[in-house]
């Protein structure tokens, strides 16, 4: 009989709002630069770029309103609220207009980035692994089956004062548009997340911050820096 030398990993997961459930989490997939005002205040060409995705490792994730001790090897942590979208199905090169069948919901979240490290690693032409991958990095609200409105607002408030408001519309790319383009890089499973992207605004942390990020009919998730 074939066993394990070490006893498995927790299965990553995130809570679903109003229940006791929660959605068991496979992979973690995010989308970079898919705001036109946030891809110009990092010094790009939005008109010009097809989207580009990198990962977190999925027990990244931070859920439950959970406090985050400050992380290591930074000193210039920085917020990113963004719309998360849960898949419930899977497939490859999924065309656009089917892409929202792979859809199970949807969640707040914040693409916590060590800012100093990812700078580093584009003046070196190296990943970008420990600027985005890093414990608690992956911040995630309940998730619930119900989509947000097109023109949803989106805002992250840093100690009550909002840095960030957008609205969902003013994406790149749409969220069937990322889980089309995504599906033809890799086959997507049911279980994944894809984080569809920031608005402008983003910007430094300090420890005993407190970060809200609120998407118009999704459950807000916060963050407390310890």
């Amino acid at each position: 009989m074939t066993g394990f030398v070490l006893p498995p990993a927790p299965l990553p997961s995130v809570p679903v709002h109003g229940t006791t459930d929660r959605f068991a989490v496979r992979r973690i997939f995010c989308v970079g630069r898919n705001y036109a005002d946030h891809a110009r205040e990092m010094g790009h060409d939005p008109d010009r770029e097809p989207p580009f995705f990198f990962t977190k490792p999925a027990d990244a994730l931070l859920t439950g309103d959970a406090d985050l001790r400050w992380p290591p090897a930074t000193r210039d942590l920085h917020f990113e609220g963004e719309l998360v979208v849960a898949l419930g199905a899977g497939g490859a090169d999924i065309p656009a207009g089917e892409a929202g069948g792979l859809i199970w919901g949807y969640g707040a979240g914040n693409d916590l980035t060590r800012r100093d490290l990812q700078a580093e690693a584009k003046r070196m032409g190296r990943p970008w692994d420990m600027a985005k991958g890093f414990d608690g990095s992956a911040v995630c609200g309940p998730l619930q089956p119900d989509a947000p409105a097109e023109e949803a607002r989106l805002v992250v408030e840093v100690n009550g004062q909002v840095r960030q408001d957008g609205r969902l519309s003013q994406m790149i790319w749409s969220v069937t548009e990322i889980i089309a383009h995504l599906s033809r890089l890799v086959r997507l499973e049911p279980g994944d997340l894809i984080f569809t992207g920031t608005p402008a605004g983003v910007g430094a942390l300090q420890p005993g911050d407190e970060v809200v990020v609120r998407i118009e009919g999704l459950a807000p998730v916060r963050t407390r820096l310890v």
